[in-house]
């Protein structure tokens, strides 16, 4: 799946809002993605360093029209904690020496809100 498949939209609650100040964000993404299938379309999609992610699937509501019963469908949610202090990773290369990592993450998702 293509990260563009996996991420579908951004959940924008009361709770998110105050979650995002601990850097927790959360998507709603599709049903059969997986936690490492999510962690790196967000990575791609937003340049940010995940360390970890929550998913759980949300039942649909019954819901009625006149004298006619029906349901929503189910739908899977993901909160998706980024580092907010990323830092320059080294490790050791051959012959011991120090080698950084030159890629840049982002500490926060700019786009979350429109922004």
């Amino acid at each position: 799946m293509l990260a563009e498949e996996i991420i579908i939209r951004p959940v924008i609650t009361e709770k998110s809002n105050d979650e995002m100040q601990s850097g927790k964000y959360t998507f709603e993404v599709n049903k059969k993605a997986t936690k490492v299938d999510i962690a790196k379309a967000v990575e791609k999609l937003f340049e940010v360093k995940v360390l970890n992610v929550n998913t759980m699937t949300v039942k649909g509501k019954t819901k009625r029209v006149r004298y006619k019963e029906g349901k929503t469908p189910d739908w899977k949610k993901a909160i998706v904690t980024i580092d907010l202090n990323p830092s320059e990773k080294t490790y050791l290369g051959k012959g011991g020496k120090a080698v950084k990592v030159s890629k840049k993450y982002k500490d926060s998702i700019d786009e979350f809100m429109g922004a």
